[in-house]
């Protein structure tokens, strides 16, 4: 017996899984280096698995919640959004940047049927390289062109990238591991709900 791929879900579950990652992004995203950390790398991964159809317009969706609550946090802050020490022309990078995990994300789900330690080894990869990528961007992004790098330097922004990665990645991985444990639960439950009504028929 083959199995077929997995479906993908109707709009209603696409909807709640966009709403959810909007709130989580809302509510991590206002301090990056808060007691619970940003979620907004692994927030576009998990919306390019679970909203790979929705590309088209929820990736620049997602784009500009996340411009709108920096602006709103730099503002309340006091400043304005161009003097704030984390914003510079590299800002503009972190569109590559979110996508790499959009389309890390979206790339899992290709061909997907069901969680299985396959999918599990694919999706270590995946992330691995999205987050690599995502932090090329928006790293390089800052160090090359923000005032705040006085003398920027090749092994400068080496050193500085290998500082960061081990924790962006860390963090990115602690969500998408929640994520991906939610649903291989979805996915047990429904076997056992398919299981229960074959045998009342």
């Amino acid at each position: 017996m083959t199995t077929q791929p997995a479906s993908p879900p109707s709009i209603a579950p696409r909807a709640f899984i966009l709403a959810v990652l909007a709130l989580l992004m809302i509510a991590t995203r206002v301090n990056h280096f808060a007691a619970i950390p940003d979620a907004s790398w692994a927030v576009f991964f998990i919306a390019g698995f679970h909203l790979r159809a929705w590309t088209r317009w929820a990736f620049p969706l997602l784009m500009v919640l996340a411009l709108v609550i920096d602006v709103l946090v730099i503002r309340a802050s006091g400043i304005g959004y161009w003097q704030h020490y984390c914003v510079s022309p590299g800002t503009a990078l972190l569109i590559p940047a979110y996508f790499a995990m959009w389309a890390g994300g979206a790339l899992l789900r290709q061909g997907y049927r069901s969680a299985n330690w396959a999918v599990l080894g694919k999706g270590v990869a995946l992330l691995l390289a999205a987050v690599s990528v995502c932090h090329l961007f928006a790293q390089g992004g800052f160090y090359w062109t923000s005032d705040v790098v006085a003398d920027p330097t090749l092994s400068g922004w080496a050193q500085n990238y290998a500082q960061w990665f081990l924790p962006y990645l860390r963090t990115t991985a602690t969500y998408v591991g929640l994520a991906a444990a939610l649903q291989l639960a979805t996915e047990q439950v429904g076997k056992v709900l398919q299981a229960r009504r074959d045998v009342l028929r």
